[in-house]
């Protein structure tokens, strides 16, 4: 299918990308940096190797999200060929995956440390209030507001899919494996497979409705476009 009418990037929109690409990168680093240094996640009780860490690192949700955020952003930034599968793919990846790490933290795991008393301090609150805060909020206010908001085609759904279920299948492999699970909710020694698979399909569930809210969301904005309530100037 092809793209509907969109706005070309305009300086507001790019300057708002490039933020969101400035704040994504060093949210990631920051976090890299912590955990190079031997930062304990989410009650970690002993530290693992180096290598392990790193791996670890790269194996959260959250990290993948804002990864994805970052190179969507700076696409966006340089002008990049953004009318492919590819790209309507990855970006709604993007939104939507920021959206429910923003989401899961504040409504799982926020409680769930609270409640186990693992308050975050210093550079490693810092680091988390970026990744889960300052970057979902700033994703998903570029997406409404300035898009690009292209035209998703079932095919591209289907797509979008690919991500997220290969994140799980790994995520529970590597667990088997490394006996390590990057969210309590995923820990299948702790919850057992059948908690683990509801806990799953919850947030599968939590997935379509973002995906939705943001698809109509984008929509809206389209429509104001195209009746010329919302003016826009071209690159």
């Amino acid at each position: 299918m092809t793209s509907e009418i969109h706005p070309r990037p305009t300086p507001v929109a790019r300057i708002w990308h490039g933020l969101t690409l400035v704040v994504a990168l060093a949210a990631l680093v920051l976090q890299f940096v912590l955990v190079l240094r031997g930062g304990h996640v989410l009650g970690e009780t002993t530290l693992p190797p180096t290598g392990e860490r790193v791996l670890n690192y790269f194996s959260y949700f959250t990290i993948q999200s804002n990864i994805l955020v970052a190179v969507t952003a700076w696409t966006l930034v340089a002008g990049r060929d953004t009318d492919r599968t590819w790209w309507r793919v990855v970006r709604l990846n993007a939104v939507v995956g920021i959206s429910i790490t923003g989401l899961v933290v504040w409504l799982i795991l926020a409680p769930w440390m609270k409640k186990n008393g693992m308050g975050l301090h210093g550079a490693d609150l810092l680091a988390d209030r970026l990744l889960h805060v300052v970057v979902p909020l700033l994703a998903v206010i570029g997406f409404v507001v300035f898009g690009p908001r292209k035209r998703v085609s079932v095919r591209d759904l289907l797509l979008t899919l690919v991500w997220p279920l290969a994140w799980i299948g790994y995520t529970l492999i590597h667990g088997v494996i490394a006996d390590w699970y990057p969210y309590p909710f995923v820990d299948v020694a702790a919850n057992g497979y059948p908690r683990v698979l509801l806990n799953c399909l919850g947030i599968a569930v939590l997935l379509l409705v973002v995906t939705g809210v943001l698809l109509l969301l984008g929509r809206w904005r389209l429509t104001r476009v195209a009746r010329g309530q919302v003016s826009y100037s071209p690159r």
